[in-house]
């Protein structure tokens, strides 16, 4: 077990093991989600852009001249 203590503004520090357990760094966004009375830490995964490489979804700019130019397909 890991003990650490709140600041009075409501900070603290991630203890050592913690960030090399998850392997942070400075700047990493962490998320925290409530299960009942525990918190979970995980580090934060780049979420995928949806829209690179899948002009597929944009049936509109799907034309050769567009693959074309955005160099697709």
């Amino acid at each position: 077990m890991i003990l650490g203590k709140i600041t009075a503004k409501a900070q603290f520090t991630i203890p050592r093991a913690v960030q090399l357990a998850l392997g942070l760094q400075p700047g990493d966004d962490l998320v925290w989600e409530i299960d009942g009375d525990q918190v979970i830490l995980t580090r934060a995964r780049a979420m995928p852009d949806a829209f690179v490489g899948n002009f597929d979804a944009f049936a509109e700019w799907a034309s050769e001249a567009d693959c074309k130019a955005f160099d697709h397909r």
